[in-house]
């Protein structure tokens, strides 16, 4: 008799250990994992949204004592999520909202049933009204492989440096891979900091498997769009996050391009309206409309899809946002810090030449795709172009501080150079004649 090929002993032995003592099979684990938070747009709330492998209740104990009994209980609900590969497997994603939350209060909270609890986390509650200075740390282009930036970011969220997170598209590379293993993992890899801080998010190319459909799952943002595209408002900021990707992705329905558009048009004429109250207008999108890297990305083109809309001429947003005068546009998906000039139609609108931020005459574009992923860095073209101010090469991320209606402060963080501050400026407008640059 041949003796056992040992891949086949390997594989006995994988099989084996996958069973229960007495050969049966090892029971989906009822605790949750993957803990996040997000903030649903409703001052004096958040939500928290976790994964368990069996159906459960979805309960939220909370309370202001880091230890002994916490007094408070919020119910929530479950739905089943069934990733598109072949293993078809099965999540349970719990979402529950904590309701009456004081602003600016520090609370504690774990999260699961009786069947079995998380750990304890802590939060603090968003100030209401826009009054106050929000922190954000700010990327895109984060994977479970070579997450370069997120050890220091972790850190700089112990410290209590942020008041919430916005991760402009591209996660995990990708969530659907490995039959969402994958995704499983960078949910786990985030929670330090994403139960700790609203986690807030936008859809990019690499979400695009099943049509998104790890994405709208995972993550609970605020509307009714699934996460594609939904607003809020932060201290005297009013926050537009939206899809670049139905651009690009026309399979799914060229619909998505007009109910986005109009939509934008929609939230971006009311957002003028209160611009009293809540002074900036934020946007962000994975891919930008302009960049000068050295690959040929839709930004690298003249008329980009973002930029110009589909075949240069339908819903393109740089018209939509200079009408309405949004004045700082997010974006990430090139794997580098960029940022540009004061810039409308390939057109540099500095405020001045001394100080080119202050008063600009037209919107200032970040990108800010360098937090670390298995893809690497990606290259500059060999010349800046005239609109890019700053270009760095290096793992990192953005600090943005919307100190009051009239400064914002943003600043590049240099993993790579150990924490150093490698760009520094301040968008300065004045309150007076905010409503567009025309």
């Amino acid at each position: 008799m041949r003796p056992l090929c040992p891949c086949w002993s390997c594989y006995c032995l994988l099989l084996i250990s996958s069973l229960g003592v007495q050969g049966t099979p090892v029971a989906p684990r009822a605790d949750p994992e993957q803990v996040h938070l997000s903030y649903p747009g409703e001052p004096g709330s958040m939500t928290v949204t976790w994964t368990t492998w069996v159906p459960t209740p979805s309960e939220v104990q909370f309370g202001l004592q880091l230890t002994g009994p916490l007094p408070l209980r919020a119910q929530g609900t479950f739905s089943r999520f069934v990733d598109g590969g072949l293993l078809r497997r099965k999540l349970y994603i719990h979402r529950v909202t904590l309701r009456e939350l004081l602003p600016g209060v520090q609370y504690v909270y774990r999260c699961g049933s009786s069947r079995g609890w998380s750990r304890r986390f802590r939060f603090r509650a968003l100030k209401n009204g826009p009054h106050w200075s929000p922190r954000l740390a700010v990327f895109g282009d984060l994977g479970a492989d070579n997450p370069k930036a997120f050890p220091r970011l972790r850190r700089d969220t112990q410290q209590g440096m942020y008041d919430a997170v916005l991760h402009v598209g591209d996660f995990a590379y990708n969530m659907d891979q490995d039959n969402a293993r994958v995704g499983d993992k960078f949910m786990r890899l985030i929670e330090p900091v994403a139960a700790s801080l609203p986690y807030m998010t936008c859809p990019g190319n690499h979400e695009e498997r099943y049509n998104f459909s790890n994405y709208k799952a995972r993550f609970s943002m605020p509307g009714n769009n699934e996460g594609l595209w939904y607003s809020w408002d932060l201290g005297p900021a009013h926050i537009i996050s939206f899809s670049t990707e139905v651009y690009f992705f026309l399979s799914y329905g060229h619909h998505l391009v007009e109910r986005q558009f109009h939509w934008l048009e929609s939230d971006l004429q009311k957002a003028n309206k209160n611009r009293a109250a809540r002074p900036w207008i934020i946007t962000m999108g994975h891919r930008p409309m302009y960049c000068s890297n050295a690959d040929l990305d839709d930004c690298t083109w003249h008329e980009s899809k973002v930029r110009k809309g589909l075949r240069g001429k339908f819903f393109g947003l740089e018209d939509l946002f200079y009408k309405y005068g949004v004045d700082l546009q997010l974006w990430a998906h090139e794997h580098s810090y960029e940022r540009l000039w004061p810039i409308y139609d390939y057109q540099v609108f500095n405020g001045s030449r001394e100080m080119p931020y202050t008063n600009p005459r037209g919107p200032v574009h970040i990108i800010t795709g360098s937090a670390g992923c298995e893809e690497r860095l990606t290259p500059f073209s060999l010349f800046p172009r005239p609109w890019s101010a700053v270009r760095v090469k290096e793992y990192g991320y953005t600090r943005l501080q919307i100190l009051n209606g009239t400064h914002v402060h943003i600043q590049q963080v240099s993993d790579d150079q150990d924490g150093k501050i490698v760009d520094d400026i301040w968008v300065v407008r004045p309150l007076v004649g905010r409503m567009t640059y025309l």
